[in-house]
């Protein structure tokens, strides 16, 4: 019960905030304008991701006394200073190196200082026990690539807001199960502060979460998720939940912002454009234009990440040189075929539409002849000859 708490305050914290913040960012005009790339129609007030950071804060100061501060500080720091990288860009953009440098730091405070990272690939690719060399700048990678990965998918109402639900749900239930209480309490609280935003997250959006938001949710999700992979290999083999496929786990838990990130990337450079250059080429742009709505776009996601999360735990007692290909390809497959019938449903869209300079006929419906009367013409009547 301790934990429901935790998430229903976090929850009551954010719901009660939420609208003050977004009155606060309406008068001073602090948000996003449409336009150029933007889907939204009107101005919509950004930076709700201060909504569910102070909502976790509030939560973690009344429920977290109980938990040895020294097991989650320098996390919590990290987590901190990813949310005032965000915040500060959201205000006045950031040149690319200082955001990068502001990352780095957060990411050195956790795998560095916290020494959360990634030690053993435990068999993987043949892989066994990393140097440490290379296990500071793989997890490093692994970690800025998750957080900069859930970043991209920001791009619709309630997409960020629903991915990051079912993570954290996953995440959280996973480390009660195994006693790991201190990184369930951050799971919670902040899986209780994002249920709060997408109550205004959801379409039609009163509020984004912005980078402030998007830069704190995947940054706190890749870290829970080193940690997981850590926490799971130590488990003794027949452990109750146990899972055996660790790497496919943590891939799956963020399936769907790592594929939409490769995807992106991979079209872009295949284009000749630079990897982070802005465009319309992500999972959910396409969806959109074959119809769907918003609700309909976030609800097909995230049940598309559940569905990859279930498929990985039902195949728990697999080795990950089986399993993350499997989902890897499925993944893929997915992704070929939402092209292909994007391609199809816009070519026929075109095919009912006039092509440019085209003139067509116009369809006169119901024509009626005019009659008149020849003695109205003779030389002797009045005509208006101007």
């Amino acid at each position: 019960m301790f934990f429901l708490y935790a998430t229903l305050t976090a929850f009551s914290v954010g719901f009660l905030i939420t609208p003050i913040l977004i009155s606060f960012l309406k008068k001073f005009k602090i948000g996003d304008q449409p336009g150029g790339r933007k889907i939204h129609t009107s101005f919509i007030p950004s930076m709700g991701g201060i909504s569910f950071v102070i909502a976790a804060a509030v939560t973690l100061a009344i429920w977290g006394w109980q938990f040895p501060l020294p097991d989650i500080r320098y996390i919590l720091g990290a987590i901190l200073l990813m949310f005032i990288v965000g915040l500060r860009d959201d205000l006045v953009e950031l040149r690319a190196s200082r955001k990068l440098l502001g990352q780095l730091v957060a990411v050195l405070l956790v795998v560095v200082v916290a020494d959360v990272r990634i030690r053993d690939f435990h068999g993987f690719l043949g892989i066994g026990e990393l140097h440490d060399v290379v296990s500071y700048l793989f997890s490093g990678l692994v970690l800025f690539a998750l957080t900069n990965g859930f970043n991209l998918i920001d791009g619709l109402d309630g997409l960020a807001g629903t991915i990051a639900v079912i993570s954290f749900s996953c995440l959280g239930g996973w480390f009660l199960v195994q006693g790991v209480e201190s990184y369930a309490l951050i799971s919670f609280i902040f899986l209780g502060g994002v249920l709060a935003f997408l109550a205004f997250n959801w379409h039609p959006a009163k509020l984004f979460m912005g980078d402030t938001g998007s830069l704190t949710l995947g940054f706190t999700l890749g870290t829970l998720i080193i940690g997981f992979m850590e926490i799971n290999e130590g488990l003794p083999k027949g452990t109750f939940l146990k899972i055996e496929p660790t790497f496919a786990a943590s891939v799956a838990l963020m399936m769907f912002p790592l594929y939409d990130m490769g995807r992106v990337f991979t079209r872009r450079v295949s284009q000749g454009k630079k990897p982070m250059s802005p465009d319309k080429s992500h999972v959910h742009h396409f969806l959109m234009r074959i119809g769907l709505k918003h609700n309909q776009v976030a609800l097909i996601l995230g049940s598309l990440q559940l569905a990859i999360i279930l498929l990985v735990i039902f195949m728990g007692d697999i080795s990950d040189n089986i399993v993350l290909p499997v989902i890897v390809l499925i993944s893929m497959f997915l992704g070929y075929r939402l092209d292909k019938v994007t391609v199809h449903y816009l070519k026929k869209k075109v095919a009912h539409q006039p092509k440019v300079l085209e003139i067509r006929p116009i369809k006169v419906s119901n024509k009626s002849k005019i009659k008149l009367d020849r003695a109205e013409f003779k030389e002797s009547s009045e005509v208006n000859l101007n």
